[in-house]
Order: C-alpha cells, then structure tokens, then sequence
C-alpha cells in the first residue's frame, strides 16, 4: 500500500461515528471472548456500499 499525501490546500479527515449501545456491548463480547479462549469470534458485518437496486435513479 503506497502513501497518500494530500493535494496543496487540501485537507483530509477522518471522523468516526458514535458507536450505539448494541455495538458497544458486541465489541465488549468479542474482546471478552477473545481473552478467554484465544479465538477470534466470527462477525456478521454491514455493506455500508448500497446495492444497485438501492441507488437512485436520475
């Protein structure tokens, strides 16, 4: 993976969002997990990228 460098007068940030109770309390499970067994525990993930059929047309 190369080195991204920002273009003259560009800035890029980064901003994470606020994590729901729901997501908070699965991390906690999955580190408690791992610390016990060792093993990383499978996770469902969200597409955050909409499917064709979810995109509007213009």
């Amino acid at each position: 993976m190369g080195l991204v460098r920002e273009p003259q007068g560009v800035d890029f940030t980064v901003e994470s969002r606020p994590l729901t109770d729901n997501e908070k309390k699965e991390i906690s499970e999955i580190i408690e997990h791992y610390k016990k067994t060792g093993e990383i525990k499978k996770v469902k993930t969200k597409s955050r990228i909409p499917k064709e059929s979810e995109k509007e047309q213009i």
